[in-house]
């Protein structure tokens, strides 16, 4: 049976700007097992990157604070903790990859100085040391000469280079969690897979879990065991990945899927999109915050806000319509936009 490693438990993040305030993230649960990856998939403003900054208490206070709920890492409360204990966790336990490595990396500073002071910042071990773990490091991730690429700058590398670095830094401490927050975004496809085939070799390897924050649910389905999917600072469906691909619940999550763009589709073929846009989360949503998206929605959505459940084990959704006693039926051209196509 596997240890569970990280527990969030109704998770609340609001940003505040004057008189108005944001609530990013709303009642935010789920667990994670050692050696586990999880996906946490939605649109831009969904609260994925939100949920994963405030694991490692990054939220900048002011405009945003964490007003509820617990963060549990090896039965620890991360949000009790103090600043100094928190910030022992940060890197060596815990480690984070940030969306784009080309603002991560300091561009005046050489790439192994960088990486050295990341492993002397959380270890207690001397230059000389850092230096050769440095140097192993680099060779971990996969970059080649890596003696010489100590010495050049962030802008000597590639992309998909930069990111290696970042995976070298982040793994520097050998930590227990790693949390990628959309590693592969501004990468071209051929490196997003080298990148992940690369992260997953390492995880095997390294014996880690993950938390791997993304809008493709292509990987998601290349690198998780399980997924959640947020809307609105919610989480709308969560579960296994192979059973939210094969019998997929949200109407939110049937968007996202329809949206995705398969081999199959002939050049002229209209795309699928989710109408309209993300509800403004400074004001009060009332019933599902989805609803006013959804071709499904009925008169009580409007008023009530769905409880998440589990109609299967371990499958759970926030659906009125989607229970153990009666189901959606999922209409294949619910989101067909015909006015977009691909050219």
């Amino acid at each position: 049976m596997s240890q569970q490693l990280l527990r969030v438990k109704d998770l609340q993040v609001e940003f505040k700007s004057g008189s108005i305030t944001n609530k990013a993230v709303n009642g935010v649960s789920f667990d994670l097992d050692a050696n586990e990856s999880i996906g946490i998939v939605g649109e831009s403003g969904s609260g994925k990157s939100v949920t994963a900054t405030s694991i490692l208490r990054l939220i900048p206070n002011p405009p945003g604070k964490i007003t509820g709920g617990d963060i549990y890492f090896k039965g620890n409360n991360l949000l009790e903790m103090s600043n100094n204990d928190i910030r022992k966790v940060r890197g060596n336990e815990i480690s984070m990859i940030f969306q784009d490595p080309s603002t991560s990396l300091n561009p005046v500073f050489k790439v192994g100085n960088q990486l050295m002071e990341s492993i002397r910042t959380h270890q207690n071990v001397s230059k000389k040391e850092a230096k050769k773990k440095a140097i192993e490091m680099l060779e971990l991730v996969g970059i080649p000469a890596p003696e010489k690429r100590m010495n050049m700058y962030p802008h000597e590398f590639s992309g998909g280079m930069r990111q290696r670095v970042m995976i070298a830094i982040a793994l520097s401490c050998n930590p227990e969690l790693l949390i990628a927050d959309e590693p592969t975004t501004a990468l071209d496809v051929t490196v997003q897979a080298q990148i992940l085939n690369l992260m997953k070799d390492l995880q095997a390897r390294l014996q880690m879990s993950i938390i791997m924050i993304t809008h493709d649910l292509g990987v998601v389905w290349e690198t998780c065991d399980k997924m959640i999917v947020m809307y609105a600072g919610r989480v709308v469906e969560s579960g296994e990945v192979k059973a939210i691909y094969q019998n997929p619940l949200h109407p939110y999550t049937w968007g996202l899927l329809d949206s995705q763009i398969t081999e199959s589709q002939e050049s002229t073929e209209a795309l699928s999109a989710i109408p309209g846009s993300p509800p403004d989360l400074s004001y009060e949503i009332k019933g599902c915050p989805f609803a006013d998206r959804c071709p499904y929605a009925q008169a009580i959505c409007y008023e009530t806000t769905p409880e998440l459940a589990e109609p299967y084990q371990g499958h759970a959704v926030a659906c009125h319509f989607q229970t153990t006693e009666q189901q959606l039926e999922r209409r294949e051209d619910a989101y067909v936009d015909g006015s977009t196509s691909r050219s």
